[in-house]
C-alpha cells in the first residue's frame, strides 16, 4: 500500500511538470501569398536557443569598401554570451586564424566593422542564448569603378540545403559568382543546376561540388557552360552537408548587387520594395518540375493593386526560365509586385531586376520574392536619409510596429506604429533613433492583420551614379513552437 501511494505521487508529480510545457495549436490556412506550405501555426512558442549565419566574401575589387554590421533586437535575456562572425577559409587568403571580424556581445545595439582588402573572406557564426533570437547581419560593400561598380548589399543568411537563384545570367558583359560558404566540421557537396528558357543547361562541371569544411567557393557561372545565357535560374543543391549561398552579379555598363535567394516555391509570390524612380523593371520566374503554371501579375502601389498594361498574366513552363521586361512599372510610385497562382497553382519562384538612372549612369540590384513577416523581421546597416522602408499588405490591411535601434555610436531607440491599408504599399524612411549617431538597425513587428512583405533600400549615390541595394525582410523565425503535452491519467492504472 505505501509502495503504491508513493508510485501515485511520482506519477502526479511528473505529469504537473509535462503539462508545465505551453500547449502548440494545429496549422490553420492562411489565403495570402507566401510560406513553405501555404499554412502557420499558432500557438505557445520559446525563443531560439541558437542561430547561424554565413556572409560570402564581399569583393575581389582593389576599389571596394565593405562594412559589416550585426544586431540582435532587444528583449533577451541572460548574459555571458555572444555572438561571432569567423573567417572562412578561401579565396585569394586561404587562411582562417580564428579571430572573429565582428563579435556582438548584447542585444539591442548593432556592432560594425570595415575593411578595404580585396580577400577579405566569407564569414560563418552563430549567437547562442539571449542574442540567437532575430540575429542578423548585415554586408555592404561600394565599389567605386570597373565591373559591377555600384552598391553590393546583402543580409547574411542561415544554412540551407537549397537554394533557387532566378536572374542570375552568363550573358557577355556579365559575371555572376555564386559563392558557396560550409559553416560545419564536415564536407558538403552540391549540385549547381542552370535552367534557361529551353529547359535545362548541360553543366557536368557544375554537379559534385565539394566545399570543405569552414571554406568558401566561388563559382563562375559563366564556366558551367559554353553557350551564354541572359536570363537564367541557379539552383544550388546540397546532396550532403549544408552551407550558405548567395549570387553576385557585376555587369560591365549596368553596376551590379548580391542575388539573395528566392523564398521556396509557392503557388503565389510578392517580391517587395521597387522603388519610385525605377526605370526599369525586368521579372525572371522559373516553375520548377514539369508542370505549367499561369501566374497573374500585380502592382501594388500606395493606394491599391492594379494589373500592369500589357503584362496582366505569364505562362510560365515547367522546368524552363522564363523573363518580361516591365518597363516603367511604378509610373513614379513605389510598389511591389505580386504573382498570383491561386488555390491549387504550380510553385514559381522569381525576381526582379531594377534599374535606377541611366546610360552610364545606371545601377542595378535585384529583389527576390520573400517569405512573410509573420511575427519579426530586421535588417542591419540604415544610415540616415538613406534607407527606404517598404511594407506591403496585398490581403487585408496590417499593423505594424516599427523599431529603429540605437546607433552603433551611440543614441536612444525609437518606435512607431504604422497601418498598411488593404492591398497597398506603404513606402517611408524608417523613424531616426534619438540622438543617433552611426547606423541602426531596423526592426519590424506586425501585431494585427494579414501578413505583411517587407524590403530595404539603401541608397548612396556617389558620382551622380544612383547607387542603391534592396534588402528583403522576411520572417526572423527567432521563436520555436512548443510542443503540445497532456495529461494522461490512465499512466496511473499501468503497471
Amino acid at each position: 500500500m505505501k509502495r503504491t501511494t508513493l508510485s501515485l505521487f511520482a506519477c502526479t508529480a511528473a505529469l504537473a511538470a509535462v503539462t508545465g510545457v505551453a500547449v502548440l495549436t494545429g496549422p490553420s490556412d492562411v489565403s495570402a501569398p507566401g510560406g513553405k506550405s501555404g499554412r502557420t501555426v499558432t500557438g505557445a512558442k520559446a525563443p531560439v536557443q541558437r542561430s547561424a549565419l554565413v556572409c560570402p566574401a564581399p569583393t575581389s575589387s582593389d576599389v571596394g569598401d565593405t562594412t559589416y554590421t550585426a544586431f540582435t533586437p532587444a528583449g533577451g535575456k541572460g548574459t555571458g554570451k555572444s555572438a561571432d562572425l569567423l573567417p572562412a577559409a578561401g579565396g585569394k587568403s586561404g587562411k582562417n586564424d580564428g579571430k572573429p571580424v565582428l563579435s556582438l556581445k548584447e542585444p539591442g545595439k548593432p556592432v560594425t566593422a570595415t575593411t578595404d582588402r580585396s580577400d577579405a573572406p566569407a564569414l560563418y557564426g552563430a549567437a547562442d542564448g539571449p542574442l540567437a533570437p532575430g540575429w542578423t547581419a548585415q554586408q555592404t560593400t561600394t565599389i567605386s569603378a570597373g565591373s559591377g561598380r555600384g552598391l553590393h548589399g546583402l543580409t547574411c543568411t542561415p544554412p540551407d540545403t537549397s537554394f533557387w537563384f532566378p536572374g542570375a545570367s552568363t550573358a557577355k558583359g556579365r559575371q555572376d559568382y555564386v559563392h558557396l560558404t560550409n559553416p560545419d566540421a564536415t564536407p558538403a557537396v552540391v549540385d549547381l543546376e542552370l535552367y534557361g528558357k529551353d529547359g535545362r543547361i548541360k553543366a557536368p562541371s557544375g554537379e559534385g561540388v565539394t566545399v570543405p569544411p569552414h571554406t568558401t567557393v566561388p563559382v563562375l557561372l559563366s564556366t558551367l557552360t559554353d553557350a551564354p545565357t541572359d536570363d537564367l535560374t541557379l539552383h544550388v543543391a546540397a546532396r550532403s552537408g549544408r552551407l550558405g549561398a548567395a549570387v553576385q552579379a557585376a555587369d560591365e555598363k549596368a553596376g551590379g548587387d548580391w542575388l539573395a535567394p528566392s523564398a521556396d516555391p509557392a503557388a503565389d509570390a510578392v517580391l517587395p520594395g521597387i522603388p519610385a524612380d525605377a526605370t526599369s523593371v525586368r521579372l525572371v520566374a522559373y516553375a520548377p518540375g514539369s508542370d505549367d503554371a499561369d501566374v497573374g501579375l500585380r502592382f501594388v502601389g500606395p493606394n491599391g493593386t492594379i494589373s500592369p498594361a500589357g503584362h496582366e498574366s505569364l505562362h510560365l513552363k515547367g522546368g524552363m526560365t522564363t523573363a518580361v521586361d516591365l518597363g516603367d512599372l511604378t509610373r513614379g510610385e513605389a510598389g511591389s509586385l505580386m504573382l498570383t497562382g491561386g488555390s491549387g497553382g504550380t510553385p514559381v519562384v522569381a525576381a526582379l531586376r531594377v534599374t535606377r538612372g541611366k546610360d552610364d549612369k545606371q545601377e542595378t540590384a535585384f529583389i527576390p520574392a520573400t517569405s512573410a513577416i509573420d511575427g519579426r523581421g530586421t535588417v542591419a546597416d540604415n544610415r540616415p536619409k538613406a534607407a527606404t522602408l517598404s511594407l506591403t499588405a496585398p490581403g487585408k490591411a496590417a499593423t505594424v510596429r516599427v523599431t529603429s535601434s540605437a546607433g552603433s555610436e551611440g543614441g536612444a531607440p525609437v518606435t512607431k506604429t504604422f497601418t498598411v491599408k488593404a492591398g497597398t504599399t506603404l513606402a517611408f524612411e524608417p523613424p531616426q533613433p534619438d540622438g543617433a549617431k552611426g547606423s541602426y538597425a531596423v526592426t519590424v513587428e506586425k501585431t494585427d492583420g494579414g501578413p505583411v512583405y517587407a524590403s530595404r533600400m539603401l541608397a548612396l549615390p556617389k558620382d551622380g551614379v544612383p547607387m542603391f541595394t534592396i534588402q528583403p525582410l522576411p520572417d526572423d523565425r527567432s521563436t520555436v513552437a512548443v510542443p503540445e503535452a497532456k495529461t494522461d491519467l490512465s499512466l496511473l492504472n499501468r503497471g
